[in-house]
């Protein structure tokens, strides 16, 4: 008996002696220990929101990690434990409706990932998770229940107490070696697991609003700088009395499921390169300064989110702050705002037409005047094949749009909106991170910017008589549309391309164009490190197109630009910068309910005289330390107790055996 368990305890001592020596070779320390045991895989993670009510978005349901073996969403059905479900883009929208719909099977749920595919559109018919009419609250017109988005699942705007993540390209086939790997070695007392570390300081804390999250500290209102710039630039010392302002807007932020991964391609971002083509076709026309009125170009970010960039920017006219110099609310006369424009291709009626939709509010002769000069514009561009439609008159009103924010507050303000569809959305992935550069078309951007600059040019003239030899000469710089589509709308290349290198030194490769943070004190003069990199490329395209040559063009911002009427451009590059006559602000962007006072954010109470600002639910962010999903192989429970358990059951028996040893050499030495 002796001699078995011998035998078998050298056999053990031999088996880990022989494991440890195998391994010592390609593991040398703790970290190289970690990596054969847990493989990271990347992904975009759904986060954590909070407004005046309560929260939106993704987060762990603690202050701990999750853990839960990985079953695909074809065997959710024979779950009984808390699982991490591994779903195909396909199958997304019918997860989370089912797990709208039904609770039980929703506490089952320990995290979600979603594996990302190339040429996600043409496996879906379409995909929003934003409401079918965003943002309804902020409407200028009681038909809130219209149905802009018909395709619209709302399921961004839930609270989910569990991790999701959109897996990268990258991190989908980094998934699938490992569970092929694992399939490989699969062995029956073994589970796959993914570890999901989403904790949100607002979930520590127990903080389930923006304001309690704001007094302790958890979180931070949605928020950034918004930019404007006029063309030519204002003489601010001039004696002459100021022209009316036609204000042309944009929008630089979307919005989607996950974070960072916003890009927005035709809703807004089409809009937006429209608006930034547009104004560098008429720089290039001598004679701005003999026009009629003057030309605004505004960019405002935040919109997504309860029409901050707008809100702010119309508060800061009224408190004639240093952000908005130059400029005066009530000489604002007209306002064309450029709303999604990327698929006006996609509605032709012939080969190649491009066709557009002008949304507009009520009657007024100033509204008719935007909608003649469309008109002219678009005669002027008969060979391009442009046409350009009134929108439904059975519309309840203008679509969302920035528009919105300057009908609350002057409903006599005259204003379009120029979009690619009439009573609803064409783009079916709206707020969606399928609405990628894939989903947009150039040339309807190009058709776009060319009708806007050449409209833009008729009302500045405020003639009826502008002729179409006049107008010839404005053409859209076709290589910049696609450069900006290439930079803002791709990873490659990104905004590590070319242009957007002339002016800022980009801190990441690919664009996200979600609105982020505001992180100081805001301010008319920002320190440029808050900034995200599309705002910060904004304000030095806009500020080097509209600005004035100077006699010394090799003026260095070292020495210092003189006064309010120059601006420093293009110091990011090379750390010198080149001083220029230009118009261009910073302009915060942030709720106007929030108030910053001594390093510290808190909300103030609503005023009555701001609509908007009665119903706005005051977004932030939560805080996180880190955000990361790792997978790796365990054992199960049931096998770490067989283990536990024989391994008592050979304690005792060992014990016993050298009992009965001890016994039989005790009576064997008697006898001798």
């Amino acid at each position: 008996m002796a001699l078995i368990f011998f035998f078998l305890f050298l056999f053990f001592a031999s088996h880990l002696l022989s494991s440890i020596s195998g391994q010592s070779s390609s593991m040398e320390s703790v970290p190289d220990l970690q990596n054969t045991m847990y493989t990271d895989v990347d992904g975009y993670p759904c986060v954590r929101l909070l407004n005046l009510s309560g929260t939106i978005g993704c987060s762990n349901p603690g202050r701990d990690k999750v853990v839960a073996p990985i079953v695909r969403f074809e065997n959710v059905d024979d779950v009984l434990e808390l699982s991490t479900i591994l779903v195909s883009l396909d199958d997304f929208p019918t997860l989370f409706t089912r797990l709208s719909a039904d609770p039980s099977f929703a506490r089952k749920v320990g995290g979600v990932l979603i594996e990302s595919v190339t040429d996600s559109q043409k496996k879906l018919n379409g995909f929003s998770p934003d409401q079918k009419f965003p943002q309804a609250e902020f409407a200028p017109y009681h038909n809130i229940s219209y149905e802009w988005n018909p395709i619209g699942s709302g399921i961004m705007w839930k609270s989910y107490s569990f991790p999701v993540f959109l897996l990268t390209e990258s991190g989908t086939n980094t998934l699938k070696k490992f569970v092929l790997k694992s399939e490989n070695k699969k062995k029956a007392y073994t589970s796959n697991v993914a570890e999901f570390d989403l904790v949100m300081q607002t979930m520590k804390s127990g903080t389930h609003d923006s304001e309690s999250c704001l007094k302790e500290g958890t979180c931070l209102p949605l928020g950034g700088y918004s930019v404007w710039s006029s063309l030519p630039p204002i003489n601010i010392s001039s004696s002459k009395p100021p022209k009316p302002i036609i204000l042309t807007v944009a929008s630089m932020d979307s919005s989607s499921f996950f974070r960072d991964i916003s890009l927005g391609a035709d809703s807004p971002i089409s809009g937006l390169i429209a608006l930034l083509a547009a104004a560098d076709a008429l720089s290039r026309l001598d004679g701005l300064g003999e026009l009629s009125k003057q030309l605004v170009f505004v960019v405002f970010t935040g919109e997504a989110w309860g029409y901050l960039g707008s809100r702010r920017f119309l508060v800061e006219l009224d408190e004639h702050s240093d952000a908005v110099h130059g400029l005066n609310h009530s000489l604002i006369e007209k306002v064309l705002e450029i709303g999604s424009v990327g698929k006006g291709l996609s509605q032709g009626q012939g080969q190649g037409a491009k066709n557009f939709f002008a949304h507009a509010e009520g009657d007024s002769s100033a509204t008719d005047q935007i909608m003649v000069a469309l008109k002219h514009a678009q005669e002027s561009l008969l060979s391009e094949d442009i046409r350009i439609t009134s929108a439904s008159a059975s519309n309840p009103g203008i679509p969302p749009s920035s528009l919105m924010t300057f009908l609350n507050k002057n409903p006599g303000i005259s204003g379009v909106v120029l979009e690619d569809f009439d009573s609803s959305f064409v783009n079916k992935f709206y707020h969606s991170y399928l609405d990628d550069l894939s989903n947009v078309n150039s040339s309807a951007v190009v058709a776009a910017a060319s009708l806007v600059a050449r409209t833009l040019y008729i009302l500045a003239s405020e003639t009826n008589d502008v002729q179409n030899s006049t107008l010839a000469a404005i053409n859209v710089n076709v290589t910049l549309v696609e450069q900006l589509m290439d930079c803002l709308l791709d990873c490659d290349p990104g905004l590590s391309c070319e242009l957007v290198k002339k002016y800022i030194s980009p801190a990441s490769t690919c664009a996200s164009n979600y609105v982020g943070v505001i992180l100081d004190e805001p301010s008319s003069t920002p320190y440029l490190g808050y900034i995200n990199d599309v705002p910060r490329f904004i304000w030095n395209f806009l500020a080097d197109i509209t600005s004035i040559p100077k006699e010394n063009n090799s003026s260095s911002c070292q020495k210092g630009c003189n006064g309010r009427d120059e601006v420093c451009i293009k110091a990011e590059t090379d750390g010198k910068g080149v001083c220029a006559l230009s118009t261009t602000r910073y302009v915060p962007a942030y709720s106007t309910r929030l108030k910053f006072d001594s390093g510290v954010w808190s909300v103030l109470p609503p005023n009555s005289s701001d609509k908007m600002g009665v119903v706005d639910p005051v977004w932030t962010e939560s805080n996180w330390n880190t955000i990361g999903i790792r997978v790796y192989t365990v054992q199960i429970a049931a096998y770490d107790r067989v283990v536990l358990f024989g391994g008592i059951a050979l304690t005792i028996l060992a014990y016993l055996a050298i009992t009965v040893t001890r016994t039989f050499v005790a009576k064997a030495t008697k006898r001798d």
